[in-house]
């Protein structure tokens, strides 16, 4: 998964947490540095902090993730939500302080995406479901 989060010590944290729950945690501290990962590299999930270097740039993290091919699953993980609402309705919000939660969020997004994969995949073989 691709970690983003322009805070150093929130985006380590974070990534410990990940990590001992058993994932793979490749991160980033900006938005371009986001965006250049996910280019050269597929994630299942994308996890970004929503303000870092602009007020937008944790949605720009998540426009681009859903633009690749490779269709990661995409979530905006904040410590508040300061009364601002993701644009897009399908965009979750994690708060990272609740680390079961965190957790558990995190796998359902990662197997939903499995799942929509599967099925996809499933889809342009010819088999129905």
């Amino acid at each position: 998964m691709l970690l983003v989060d322009d805070n150093p010590a929130t985006r380590l944290t974070l990534q410990t947490v990940l990590e001992a729950g058993g994932y793979y945690v490749d991160s980033a501290a900006s938005a371009a540095e986001a965006v250049g990962k996910m280019d050269r590299r597929e994630y299942e999930l994308v996890l970004s902090d929503l303000q870092m270097e602009s007020p937008q740039a944790g949605l720009q993290v998540l426009a681009h993730a859903r633009m690749m091919d490779y269709q990661p699953a995409a979530a905006i993980i904040t410590a508040s939500h300061q009364g601002r609402a993701p644009e897009r309705d399908s965009t979750v919000l994690i708060e990272p302080q609740d680390v079961p939660g965190l957790l558990t969020k995190v796998a359902d997004m990662i197997c939903g995406r499995a799942t929509k994969r599967l099925e996809r995949e499933l889809r342009q073989a010819g088999v129905g479901c």
